[in-house]
């Protein structure tokens, strides 16, 4: 049985892919997993939190970001299936919609906006710096106002690019997730060798199998620790599936894109997180701990002086590239949330030429930006402090996709076992994991000794008082959307998967008001 997906009409819902205006069929499944890889930015994401995962479980760090990646990975199938039912550029805002209700989506497209912001400009700082780092302008390289106006030109610039057309922006992606990549792997494997061979630095140790069990680490609080500065480093995979609507064969090769990023960015992770410890050893890694220049220091020593810049560059275009696959997330929930009445209706204007979302684009960019040169000029220390709240963030919509997966398919997980347990158990399991964590880092990033800036509000570090601060003023605009005479969109009903779409008879995104059941 198929009816309409909303409660009443609306003129500004999309209910497939393409109804937006955007390109159709501008990239394809290979294009999707490298703006999925790029929006981790994994060079730079290892750099900002190996040390810190060091600190915490020493040896075990490969454990602990083997252990991170389960809850991403069940999360992924998650988006994989919701994705296969609705091919929504809004992903976890229209899925958490249609399956929990309009008040939970809102909140969840809120959170996917929010966490866009508060990391872009750190990211253009990082690729800033760096940058001059690279060309070795020392002066430039050490003055915060030069480093802050190069940032925010990293941002107009990775913005009009998004602006500029999809497929752009991932020829742009090609070049950058390649650099940053090969030099990781190539960096990561030399180490090995050399401690295989017994050229290691000082108090360079041989890597053991228990390196990879989580069970090995010696305190649980340390293991939890360590993970949620992991959901930290695999976050950003679902860019891919953002950009369903543009992507060929939009149903299944998004969700595919996801999952298999995932599983690269695993690989990626674990090696060169045993090469680091194993040739540095955890006293030294240690170090690092505010430092994300740990694989510049150690390049000379691993490559030589002569390729040691590889490293850095890598750095620089993991920064750069997330700086501009973090706007596209962001940016399309917004118009997808605009589409369906729940933004202002601007936000969900598509360019007539480059058939891209501009005005949300500009947005949040803008937004991004200003964010940035507020903070970063207030504090440095603030700046850290918010990117520490994204913890809260990502746990809590990535959780949201989880559950409304398995609330979304739940008339059909008992057909088959692999529905029970690829689209029920899997994907609630993740939700569960990731609630957990959210709750954790309520608590330990509460506590104002451990915070960047040392700052508090009635007790509370600034962390989560940025985290649930930002999630609360979502349910203000919420209720403030709602109340001002919004009922097309918060007047929609809940519904379930059709079990035509659920068994792959029929496209996304045909739909069954709950009521109906």
């Amino acid at each position: 049985m198929e009816s309409k997906s909303i409660a009443g009409p609306h003129p500004h819902v999309a209910a497939r892919s393409g109804d937006k205006g955007l390109k159709e069929d501008a990239i394809g499944f290979v294009d999707a997993l490298i703006i999925g890889i790029a929006s981790t930015a994994p060079a730079y994401s290892l750099a900002a939190v190996l040390a810190i995962v060091v600190l915490g479980v020493g040896v075990q760090a490969p454990a602990v970001l083997l252990a991170s990646f389960v809850p991403m990975f069940l999360i992924a199938g998650a988006f994989f299936h919701m994705n296969r039912a609705d091919p929504d550029c809004g992903t976890t805002f229209s899925w958490t919609t249609r399956a929990m209700g309009p008040g939970l989506g809102w909140i969840g497209g809120w959170a996917v906006c929010t966490t866009g912001i508060l990391v872009i400009g750190s990211l253009a700082d990082v690729g800033a710096f760096y940058t001059f780092d690279l060309l070795s302008l020392d002066g430039l390289r050490d003055s915060k106002a030069a480093v802050t106006i190069f940032a925010v030109v990293i941002i107009i610039a990775m913005t009009t690019v998004c602006v500029l057309g999809t497929e752009l922006s991932a020829r742009v992606q090609r070049v950058m997730i390649g650099a940053q990549v090969l030099a990781l792997l190539v960096f990561a494997l030399v180490a090995i060798v050399k401690v295989a061979g017994g050229d290691g630095a000082e108090g360079s140790i041989d890597p053991s199998l228990s390196w990879f069990s989580p069970f090995a680490v010696d305190s649980v609080d340390a293991l939890i620790l360590g993970l949620l500065t992991g959901v930290f480093i695999y976050w950003g995979w679902e860019s891919a599936v953002n950009l369903n609507e543009e992507t060929e064969d939009s149903d299944s090769a998004p969700g595919r894109a996801a999952v298999v990023s995932t599983l690269i960015l695993l690989v990626t992770y674990v090696l060169v997180a045993t090469a680091v410890v194993a040739y540095a050893g955890p006293d030294r890694v240690g170090e690092f701990e505010d430092d994300p220049g740990i694989f510049g220091a150690l390049a000379d020593e691993v490559l030589g002086s002569g390729l040691s810049w590889i490293v850095v560059l890598a750095i620089v275009t993991s920064a750069i590239a997330s700086t501009q696959t973090t706007i596209l997330p962001a940016s399309r929930t917004s118009l997808s949330m605009a589409r369906q009445g729940a933004f202002p209706a601007a936000l969900g204007e598509v360019h007539p030429r480059f058939k891209t979302p501009h005005i949300a684009t500009i947005t949040i960019g803008a937004a991004a930006a200003v964010w940035y040169v507020i903070f970063n000029t207030l504090s440095q220390n603030f700046l850290f402090d918010s990117l520490t709240a994204l913890a809260l963030m990502i746990a809590f919509y990535y959780a949201l996709t989880g559950f409304a997966c398995a609330i979304y398919y739940r008339h059909e997980l008992t057909k088959s076992v692999g529905n029970f347990f690829f689209i029920g158990v899997g994907p609630v399991v993740g939700a569960l994991i990731l609630s957990y964590l959210f709750y954790r880092a309520i608590v330990e990033y509460a506590k104002v000794e451990d915070s960047y800036s040392g700052s508090e509000l009635f007790g509370v570090a600034i962390p989560v008082v940025l985290g649930l601060g930002l999630l609360l003023i979502g349910v203000v605009l919420a209720l403030i959307w709602r109340f001002t005479g919004h009922e097309s969109y918060f007047g929609r009903q809940r519904e379930i998967v059709d079990p035509e779409v659920a068994a792959g008879r029929k496209a996304g995104i045909a739909a069954v008001p709950e009521e109906a059941v």
